[in-house]
């Protein structure tokens, strides 16, 4: 099963990105490991996902 999320960032802005495993890629978020735009805002928060 695929997720659509939305995660907030720590300096408000938002990021969506895609998953079939939401759990672990939000800790990949919050370790630097997911993303280049993430990276540098940590932490993130999880806002909506579907």
């Amino acid at each position: 099963m695929a997720f659509v999320y939305i995660l907030e960032c720590s300096d408000g802005s938002l990021y969506t990105g895609w998953t079939s495993n939401l759990e672990k890629r939000i800790a990949r978020h919050n370790e630097g490991k997911a993303s280049k735009y993430t990276r540098s805002k940590r932490p993130v928060v999880l806002k909506y996902f579907e």
